[in-house]
């Protein structure tokens, strides 16, 4: 019979709207890395340096993500890309799961190197510049949190300046250690752990990430629920070829063919159909074919 489209009501994605958080986020963890791998270079501190290389993904990151967010806003001039460029704040926490991966891999290198030997610390840089950062983390904490529940590019940056935070914390509890016991030791163990803490962080987020670019269903979301729902529509006898996927974080997508009662009125069933997507599923850009009966395209696909 038909097919029509579910449309959401707008084209800003859910990073786009955080866009300012994550300018001025961007901002702040700017300024911290370069007084954070001053003082670094000028106390002999692993963990200072090793927080600060992580800064320095958080500024790469960052500057990508923001990017991503004007790119996913972009209209499209070419044709060519008819879903848009939502897709780039995707691509963007792809490259922030790298950064982290990268920066933890050295850590680790430069951690096991350091043991056995005897660098001199000034523990005094370490605590104040410590300090100093888990406030300037704790801010952007702040900032993100609620741009991390929608957006996964966001998220990504949420998840950096967590394990920022958690750099701050390591590098406080370093200096302490160091000024109590006079052994350097501390400053390369906590070193190694917050290579490890932004490892274990950068698997969680690459999960995410591959499971958008796989074309999952969406996390949280039931293909039989879905489909259960659309057959109870009044008028609807059977569903097949559904598929449902996210396309950027908040934005869901689903494509399906609907078998129709005799003597139905398709654009009703159509349209209820659409409601029940959007309204129970959050699925706002949905593609329905109303069938009279299953045609044999249908059972040819094999996927």
């Amino acid at each position: 019979m038909g097919a029509g489209h579910g449309h959401g009501h707008g084209p800003t994605s859910a990073g786009g709207r955080h866009r300012w958080r994550l300018t001025l986020t961007f901002a702040m963890v700017a300024a911290f890395f370069v007084v954070e791998l001053v003082v670094g270079l000028v106390a002999g501190s692993l963990a200072l340096i090793s927080d600060a290389g992580h800064m320095a993904a958080d500024v790469v990151a960052l500057g990508a993500a923001l990017v991503a967010t004007k790119v996913a806003a972009r209209p499209d001039s070419t044709g060519r890309r008819t879903y848009g460029s939502y897709r780039a704040e995707v691509f963007a926490s792809g490259f922030t799961v790298l950064i982290m991966l990268a920066v933890s891999v050295y850590v680790g290198v430069e951690a096991i190197g350091r043991f056995g030997t005897t660098e001199e610390i000034s523990t005094g840089p370490m605590l104040v510049v410590g300090l100093l950062g888990l406030a300037v983390n704790g801010v952007s904490l702040l900032l993100l949190r609620s741009g991390a529940k929608e957006s996964l590019n966001v998220k990504g940056a949420y998840y950096e300046v967590v394990a920022d935070a958690a750099g701050s914390v390591g590098v406080i509890v370093a200096g302490f250690l160091v000024l109590v016991s006079g052994s350097p030791v501390w400053d390369t163990i906590v070193a190694l752990a917050i290579g490890v803490f932004v490892a274990v962080r950068a698997v969680g987020l690459g999960r995410q990430v591959l499971a958008v670019l796989g074309q999952h269903v969406p996390a949280g979301m039931e293909v039989e629920a879905v489909t259960a729902d659309l057959a109870a529509v009044p008028g609807v006898r059977d569903v097949h070829d559904l598929h449902v996927w996210t396309l950027t974080s908040g934005m869901h997508v689903a494509t399906a063919h609907l078998v129709v009662e005799d003597h139905a009125d398709g654009q009703r069933v159509l349209q209820a159909a659409q409601d029940v997507l959007r309204v129970t599923h959050r699925v706002e850009h949905a593609t329905l074919q109303v069938e009279d009966r299953p045609t044999n395209a249908c059972h040819e696909v094999t996927w």
